[in-house]
């Protein structure tokens, strides 16, 4: 059954555009109780929108919406050359203001839009509609719940024939959704972006474009974008370490979000998928456009931040923006760092070398005669000690800590907060020879969130080490460890718990020092609610 949105309240709104989509805008603040006036250049439009609605202004003039006391938010949904200009002065005006997507064509004007709303104190709202949809709000959901655990991978389509524009190509018009749902799963901002594509309608104007996100923690993911396909399809994949789940906006509400628990089990050092039944995930019947309008309604009443507010735009745009350039330049990386450049906000010792390829965050610390090899990852507040050689295309979470004398090899990836002792060693080949290459055969070690690493430990690869898990100096990891467990000897063996504050934990899984009580599950041991 779908549900009826919650009636308005008192704010009021125009909205500025009334074509292809801005009919739809108009339709719900209408059934909102919300709609207070119409701008469109079109008499002709304004017209049969007059005859429809009782006491609706219409209007050509933008300056007589803006000049309206009674009306408290502009609902912009004109071409996207036009939102800037429009949407600047909405702000300056006094009014809240939702744009339909993109926010700007650049991320200069929308960088001003923000400040001004800022400056204004008003509400900026920019429209990328999945994340209203019941089906992704969902997923969200799962993904948080640790359901799917580590996301490896996203894939995204978005196809359709017709809707062909000329003010802007296919990547401007149908990525900017999927990418703010990239963004939004991944939590992080892409180290580079990749796009190619065809222009088989105009010679200028993209009609199809691929394009490739990777990510500093390891993930990746592309957006596949068509108005040349022959039927509708909008899909959006994402293979994490515990299964997989796909979100099908264009399939009936029952199969809208599908959870797929395949895996990849390890038999005899050969990767073999593990496959299983489909599981059905129902979400609430509801109109994703309703629930964004009312979302906006909601923020104009309470004065709270939009989920997708004018910092989610800009971070969208300056996909965009790097997309389009890779496309210009046919295909080649654009590195964000590089794109949007931000003054060095980390130390690395004369002695030691980083290569040009690399990304390393604010307050990062980098001793003596160390080595940050190409690709590799390195997050905010971590301390790199000396003889240290990471990469290549290693990812180092925010805040670990890597003690003299360790190498961080390729297949090597580290969450927030790790601690790695002095002289510890990562492997990342199983059966290594000096005299055969098998790079090709590395397996990827986690080391996840608070774990720690004793001395002269030694990790074979192909294994997660959990959570606040504790490795003890000199152990050796032949299996992996549970997330707390606490591990020791050769091979390792657990002999116990270990709380996030770095203390054993009694029979009653509760530490004595700091007072948090655990519980198991399925990972290992998790805090009790």
């Amino acid at each position: 059954m779908k549900k009826n949105a919650k009636k308005n309240d008192g704010a009021r709104v125009a909205v500025v555009g009334t074509g292809y989509w801005g009919k739809n805008l108009v339709r719900n603040y209408a059934e909102l109780g919300a709609l207070a006036a119409v701008c469109d250049s079109s008499a002709e439009a304004l017209g049969a929108f007059r005859s429809k609605y009782a006491d609706l202004t219409c209007t050509t003039d933008y300056r007589e919406v803006l000049d309206d006391a009674t009306i408290h938010g502009v609902v912009i949904a004109t071409p996207a050359a036009t939102h800037f200009s429009l949407a600047r002065e909405a702000l300056l005006s006094g009014k809240d203001v939702f744009v339909e997507k993109p926010l700007a064509l650049n991320v200069n004007e929308a960088e001003e839009l923000k400040a001004a709303s800022e400056k204004q104190a008003r509400i900026l709202m920019v429209g990328h509609l999945l994340q209203y949809h019941s089906a992704f709000i969902r997923l969200k959901e799962l993904i948080k719940e640790g359901e799917l655990g580590r996301i490896n991978y996203i894939y995204s389509n978005r196809l359709s024939f017709g809707k062909i524009r000329r003010e802007e190509d296919i990547m401007w018009s149908f990525a900017p959704h999927d990418i703010s749902m990239i963004l939004t799963l991944a939590q992080e901002e892409p180290e580079y972006v990749m796009a190619t594509g065809g222009n088989y309608l105009h010679k200028k104007i993209a009609d199809v474009t691929t394009t490739h996100l990777e990510f500093p923690s390891g993930l990746k993911a592309h957006v596949f974008v068509s108005w040349l396909h022959p039927f509708k399809e909008q899909t959006l994949v994402v293979v994490a370490e515990k299964g997989m789940a796909v979100f099908r906006d264009t399939a009936p509400w029952g199969e809208k979000l599908l959870l797929y628990p395949h895996n990849i089990q390890w038999h005899d050092g050969v990767p073999v998928p593990d496959k299983k039944d489909e599981k059905r995930i129902v979400v609430e019947q509801s109109e994703p456009l309703k629930a964004e309008c009312s979302h906006f309604l909601e923020c104009m009443a309470k004065r709270t931040p939009p989920v997708t507010d004018a910092v989610e735009g800009i971070e969208v745009l300056k996909i965009l923006k790097a997309g389009q350039d890779s496309l210009n330049s046919g295909g080649k990386k654009i590195f964000l760092k590089d794109a949007y450049a931000r003054p060095r906000n980390y130390t690395v010792h004369e002695s030691s070398y980083v290569d040009d390829d690399v990304l390393i965050g604010e307050g990062t610390r980098i001793w003596h005669f160390s080595h940050i090899l190409s690709g590799s990852r390195i997050g905010r507040g971590c301390s790199i000690g000396q003889n240290v050689v990471v990469g290549p295309d290693v990812s180092v979470g925010n805040g670990c800590k890597i003690q003299n004398n360790v190498s961080v090899y390729k297949g090597v990836n580290l969450e927030d907060n790790v601690f790695c002792g002095p002289s510890m060693v990562f492997t990342n080949v199983f059966n290594p020879r000096a005299h055969i290459s098998r790079m090709d055969e590395v397996r990827p070690t986690l080391v996840k969130k608070g774990a720690t690493i004793g001395a002269n430990a030694t990790v074979v690869c192909g294994h997660t080490i959990g959570s606040y898990a504790f490795i003890g100096a000199g152990s050796t990891v032949t299996r992996g460890a549970p997330d707390h467990a606490l591990m020791v000897g050769n091979p390792a063996r657990q002999i116990g718990w270990m709380c996030e504050c770095g203390n054993r934990l009694d029979q009653e899984l509760a530490c004595s020092h700091c007072g948090k009580a655990y519980e198991r599950c399925e990972q290992g041991l998790r805090l009790k609610a």
